[in-house]
């Protein structure tokens, strides 16, 4: 039976972020499924489990390590840096007139190496201009990461645009001090996944609740406490290009802390 229901990849804000499970447990029971809120701490182990109703990945993940997920869609984000299902990363620094060349041999700091916005994009906007970072600071996570460039112990990030904008909503002090100087090239937004084990009845209603979330008046207030303005199905072969800059960015050198 899949069951397990979350929302692990934007969760800046807690309170938000409940409110959206428990606005899809409601429209979920309307079609007769029940489903669990769950707040996973090992996010691998949590997407490939046989009972995923429905979560969030990140496209890099989804390509490279999760073939037998099913891919139910993305939502739209209203955040500077996103249009329809996609988005960006802001390059981020302390100095606010630096550019992206001032950082070589300089040390870059990610969320982790299977992110697409924190690492894989970050590879391949220094690959494109010939960069290559001293060391490579690994923080677990978007706000880590802003904390290690705010306070000197990396002096590069690049930040998934959505988390900068719930950031600035929802804890504006741990963006202090820090300055966007530049930005990727958009990719398809945070996937939206299920059990392999889905069946396509399930696959159906799950892209109806979603779009009912989106649409429905009632549930407005807590959309847009996410930042969520829109939902659209999506195939596999669309976060193809995230591969692809893996690809391209494969001679880029760094040394890891």
């Amino acid at each position: 039976m899949c069951d397990l229901l979350a929302f692990p990849m934007y969760a800046i804000s807690p309170p938000a972020t409940q409110s959206l499970l428990e606005a899809m447990v409601e429209l979920l029971a309307q079609y007769g499924t029940a489903a669990q809120p769950v707040w996973p701490d090992d996010l691998l182990t949590h997407w490939r489990d046989d009972r995923l109703l429905l979560s969030q990945t990140c496209g890099y993940p989804l390509m490279s390590q999760l073939p037998a997920v099913r891919l139910v869609g993305a939502f739209h984000y209203q955040a500077p840096g996103c249009s329809g299902c996609d988005y960006r990363s802001w390059l981020v620094a302390r100095d606010p007139q630096a550019l992206l060349t001032d950082f070589h041999g300089l040390r870059a700091v990610a969320n982790s190496l299977d992110s697409h916005s924190g690492y894989n994009a970050l590879r391949w906007m220094a690959a494109q201009h010939g960069i290559t970072f001293s060391r490579l600071l690994l923080s677990g996570g978007h706000r880590q990461s802003l904390a290690a460039v705010r306070e000197a112990r990396a002096d590069i990030a690049a930040i998934d645009c959505v988390s900068w904008a719930l950031l600035a909503r929802y804890a504006p002090d741990e963006l202090r001090g820090l300055h966007i100087i530049g930005e990727t090239p958009a990719a398809p937004g945070l996937p939206l996944i299920t059990s392999a084990r889905t069946s396509a009845t399930q696959h159906a209603m799950l892209c109806a609740v979603l779009h009912q979330l989106v649409s429905d008046p009632r549930w407005r207030h807590v959309c847009d406490a996410s930042l969520i303005s829109g939902f659209s199905p999506m195939q596999r072969h669309d976060y193809q290009r995230v591969l692809t800059w893996e690809q391209q960015a494969a001679g880029w050198g760094v040394t890891r802390l």
